[in-house]
């Protein structure tokens, strides 16, 4: 009897075990893999149309997209497992339409004319094209240290030596550290089971124009119905704004105060691939509405805003930039 107890125990040690072992297979990180001196490319659109509403006048439309196209090449990994990553700005385009007067730059043209309509934007981008950042990935391939902050700065500043204050107030550490997140910010601090859920909270500041106050919640899906090699990931922003605090120093404006949030939340959409082991593609669509307290000179206005922006990611292990 004691030897059917013993091996009734060992069974069931066995049997949870397995169990458990066979829950954890099953879950996900959807961390970015790097193999050394391979690099891989993104490419990252934003579409903004605002619609502005000054107190007793007319609406103004306002339409800008803006593609940024990265190259990310892993460099080294250290002992203790952290990754030394390059990254950089292999082209910019910028496309604005305000009230039916078009703006526009595009880097990738092999004969670009510059930023038509706004001569000044054309060294703005083109000191963005060729920028490198190299990014030191921990644990959890969070990003622990991004060197190049400092030059980037100046290199902007250079355009326009009243908008120093602006970008260094925008341009913080934290700041830095979101934009050369691989994984558009998706990883779980621990891996998560299908129709496991997780949250990410930030704030992203941007100076004298205010500062967002920004929920992400991520639901694992299991494996999308369409590309059934790729885990979808499904995603619900929310932002809310806030007022800056300080003087409105480098713009011709000052925030006094306002309301703007996300009331309606519309789901996003992450595929991962854990074959590449990168974030394959996102979209996420968020809609702002409210009101701003401005000032413009000694005027103060009321102005009525609502934002549609809408944000896509790509990943490819070839250059996604156009051919020429």
């Amino acid at each position: 009897m004691p030897r059917v107890r013993l091996g009734l125990l060992a069974g069931l040690v066995v049997g949870l075990v397995s169990a458990a072992s066979a829950q954890d297979a099953t879950k996900h990180s959807f961390e970015t893999r790097f193999e050394k001196d391979k690099p891989f490319y993104q490419k990252l659109t934003t579409k903004v149309d605002q619609q502005l509403k000054v107190q007793g006048g007319s609406e103004v439309p306002l339409k800008h997209e803006q593609t940024f196209y990265f190259k990310w090449t892993p460099i080294s990994q250290d002992k203790d497992g952290k990754w030394t990553v390059k990254m950089a700005i292999e082209g910019v385009q910028f496309k604005m339409d305000i009230a039916g007067q078009t703006i526009e730059y595009d880097s990738t043209n092999p004969n670009p004319t510059g930023a038509s309509g706004n001569p000044g934007l054309t060294d703005f981008f083109k000191n963005l094209v060729g920028t490198e950042l190299t990014v030191t990935f921990g644990k959890g391939m969070a990003v622990e240290k991004v060197d190049g902050r400092d030059e980037l700065q100046k290199k902007l500043a250079a355009v326009n030596p009243q908008m120093e204050a602006v970008l260094k107030s925008v341009l913080t550490d934290e700041a830095i550290k979101e934009m050369v997140d691989p994984s558009a910010g998706v990883t779980p601090k621990e891996p998560q089971p299908v129709n496991g859920t997780w949250e990410k909270k930030a704030t992203l500041s941007l100076g004298p124009i205010g500062s967002y106050d920004r929920t992400f919640t991520y639901t694992y899906k299991g494996k999308d119905a369409e590309k059934k090699d790729l885990d979808r990931i499904e995603v619900k922003p929310s932002l809310t704004y806030k007022p800056p605090t300080g003087s409105g120093e480098g713009l011709p404006f000052r925030i006094k105060g306002g309301k703007l949030e996300t009331k309606e939340v519309k789901q996003g959409l992450v595929l991962y691939n854990p074959k590449a082991g990168w974030v394959e593609s996102v979209r996420i669509n968020l809609v702002l509405t409210g009101d701003l307290d401005v000032t413009i000179g000694s005027a103060d206005s009321k102005v009525s805003l609502t934002q549609d922006q809408r944000t896509e990611l790509e990943t490819s292990a070839t250059s996604l930039l156009p051919k020429k």
